[in-house]
């Protein structure tokens, strides 16, 4: 973690942090100027998410970089990146009214993308997690903090309805005080994306876990404490694929399990919140259903266990609804730098990884 006077001065920044005005506000009836976006890389698992900004009213998707002709020549035959104009770094950056770029290279990528981006005065949507060094971190998002710039980090489960509701249920104190986390995020990894995941020592905490992470600093903050127990079971590459995680607090627990060996594990993925006055269940996490029980009536809601129905979840529909919102100054971002840098922190240290 950052010194506490560095951390002090980006809590600081964060907090009080209200962009310039990317584009023209709507006036009235009239709808705000789209917002040009660009694209740096397509090597990353979830690159595709530029489909969401393509679709969206908000934005003009201006172009779209590849350095690597074997990836570049493999995306142009996907439906989300076609009939898109393909330029090198220096020409997106250079393109006359560009607000927005989103990081989608290799993970080992992110950071010097990152800054490159940030350097040219861009905002940007940065995919998880956020590369293997704590200091390159810091140091973009202070600079991005001098400069007033937007980070948004692509962790696909901050707009969930299921976690959504269940920051209103804790901001109205239904569940009392949250004392313990239990949360899950597991899969089948095929032979060939073992290997990718394998060239980083974290393993699955680091692909899959680093979400759960996110979710668990969202609700109790920065852990006093974090220990690992990476775990390899796999005989035929060196990925640690059977991670755990515990996270300690002064009144509180988290346990973060992630394998790539759960058969269906997509349907077991959950985010199980225990407080003193309730229990907040929510699985599967990609399709969110919601269990809660209560230790007394609330509103609509009965005492004990019950069912909370939930609408349909598109990842990163309202990631990019967010940043048009707050690029137009009509709401500050939800997620400050000082959180971003506390997850990331807390992710090496459960990927048993080195901060320095």
């Amino acid at each position: 973690m950052s010194t506490p006077n560095r951390r002090l001065v980006l809590q600081t920044i964060a907090s009080t942090l209200t962009l310039p005005l990317a584009t023209s506000a709507a006036t009235g009836n009239r709808r705000a100027k789209r917002i040009k976006v660009g694209q740096i890389g397509v090597g990353h698992s979830h690159s595709s998410k530029l489909s969401v900004f393509r679709e969206s009213a908000d934005y003009e998707v201006v172009g779209i970089v590849e350095p690597n002709a074997t990836l570049r020549e493999e995306a142009q035959k996907r439906p989300t990146f076609q009939d898109l104009s393909w330029m090198t770094a220096e020409q997106l950056l250079s393109v006359p009214g560009l607000d927005l770029v989103l990081v989608e290279t290799k993970v080992g990528d992110l950071l010097d993308a990152a800054e490159m981006c940030v350097a040219a005065g861009k905002h940007i949507h940065l995919d998880k997690p956020a590369g293997v060094s704590l200091p390159q971190f810091r140091r973009l998002l202070e600079d991005a903090a001098k400069q007033k710039l937007l980070v948004q980090m692509g962790y696909m489960y901050r707009y969930n309805p299921g976690i959504v509701l269940l920051h209103e249920v804790l901001r109205q104190g239904w569940l009392g005080d949250p004392f313990e986390i239990h949360t899950v995020m597991s899969k089948v990894v095929s032979p060939a994306k073992r290997q990718r995941l394998a060239e980083y020592a974290g393993g699955t905490m680091f692909e899959l876990g680093c979400h759960l992470v996110d979710l668990v600093v969202g609700v109790l903050g920065a852990p006093q404490k974090v220990t690992a127990y990476p775990q390899q079971l796999g005989s035929t590459d060196s990925l640690y694929d059977n991670m755990l995680a515990v996270f300690e607090y002064p009144r509180a627990t988290a346990t973060i399990k992630s394998t790539a060996l759960e058969v269906e594990g997509f349907k077991r993925r959950h985010f199980v919140v225990c407080g003193t006055k309730g229990t907040f269940h929510i699985q599967p996490l990609d399709a969110p259903a919601v269990r809660v029980a209560f230790s007394e009536a609330h509103d609509e809601y009965q005492k004990g266990y019950q069912e909370i129905t939930l609408p349909k979840y598109t990842r990163y529909v309202k990631d990019a609804a967010d940043i048009a919102k707050v690029l137009r100054g009509e709401q500050p971002p939800q997620f400050n730098y000082e959180h971003d840098l506390a997850v990331q922190t807390a992710v090496l240290q459960a990927c048993a990884m080195s901060l320095a």
